[in-house]
């Protein structure tokens, strides 16, 4: 299983705080099933900066470290880089870090309780720029909650989206797990992932998911979801279908 998403590297963000938890973390993500994951640390968030050449080079000090202590878990270099106006610039002067360096797939996060005006014409020259903008964790995003056409009209323009497996089987409550089954069943995410930070209260829970996933849609889903991770890393065209609409439920009279 490949994890697209995590804060697995030490003392950098709000993930792992040392080598240890970071073993801990690496040794975690292998009970699960996982044998690549990308270090994904916050960059431009308001707290933490993470730069590429830094990254890059954490990244291969710790693959050295889990070779040291025998972990059979291989790191990959990416990065979740808050939406910004500059990204472009950031991405042509090696400050932004595309998923395993030259993939193409750029992480883009919202703020959790909004989405920025310009967000819709940023994602859009990301891609005229030649690179693939992923949409990180949108179930997590008050406003999109409320108002889930602003997704839908950034998937039809060609952004992908990655849920959060925790999302999936509701670790973040029954509202969120209720909204990402929308988001699978109107087609508008294509991958999903861990953002691990820790071992306990932000852990991976991938198997999980998985089983989730194969519940409620089958294994054909689970296979999409898993066979999109790999195309990611490698650079291929992730799959997608066309997107759908999320109608708003009447109850009462209410729109909710």
């Amino acid at each position: 299983m490949i994890d697209i998403h995590s804060h697995i590297l030490p003392g950098v963000d709000d993930g792992a705080q040392t080598t240890e938890d970071s073993l801990d973390m690496a040794r975690a993500a292998v009970e699960d099933g996982i044998h690549t994951i990308i270090a994904t640390p916050h960059h431009r968030n308001g707290k933490y900066d993470n730069y590429k050449t830094d990254i890059l080079t954490r990244v291969k000090e710790f693959n050295q470290q889990l070779e040291n202590h025998n972990i059979p878990l291989t790191v990959l270099p990416g990065q979740e880089t808050r939406i910004q106006g500059d990204m472009i610039e950031g991405l042509e002067h090696n400050k932004i870090l595309p998923i395993n360096e030259d993939s193409g797939y750029v992480f883009v996060e919202f703020p959790s309780d909004h989405v920025p005006r310009y967000s819709k014409r940023l994602l859009f020259d990301i891609q005229v720029a030649g690179y693939k903008p992923v949409i990180v964790h949108p179930e997590r995003n008050s406003t999109i909650i409320q108002h889930p056409n602003i997704l839908f009209e950034m998937v039809e323009k060609g952004s992908l989206t990655q849920i959060t497996a925790a999302s999936l089987v509701g670790k973040f409550g029954k509202k969120i797990k209720r909204f990402t089954h929308q988001l699978i069943e109107a087609n508008l995410t294509h991958l999903i992932a861990s953002d691990a930070h820790n071992t306990t209260t932000r852990g991976f829970c991938m198997k999980d998911a998985f089983a989730e996933l194969e519940e409620n849609y089958g294994s054909s889903m689970v296979y999409l979801f898993a066979e999109n991770a790999g195309y990611l890393v490698n650079g291929e065209v992730v799959v997608s279908e066309s997107p759908l609409e999320i109608k708003k439920k009447k109850f009462l009279g209410v729109f909710g």
